[in-house]
């Protein structure tokens, strides 16, 4: 019996590194990058449609 827990511990070990790599090497640089890429790409949208560039207006 305790063999079998020990096998299914280290499968979860694995299984959580895996995922850990995954998250780190993967999944937080790519969401940061489409994070930002959106976000500069609605304020540039906003300048383009409604706000203007940016400075000082009326001078």
């Amino acid at each position: 019996m305790s063999e079998f827990n020990d096998t299914e511990s280290g499968e979860k070990r694995s299984l959580e590194w895996k995922a850990f790599l995954f998250i780190t090497v993967v999944l937080f640089p790519v969401l940061s990058v489409v994070l930002v890429g959106g976000y500069g790409f609605i304020i540039w949208m906003l300048q383009v449609f409604f706000l203007g560039p940016p400075g000082m207006h009326g001078m």
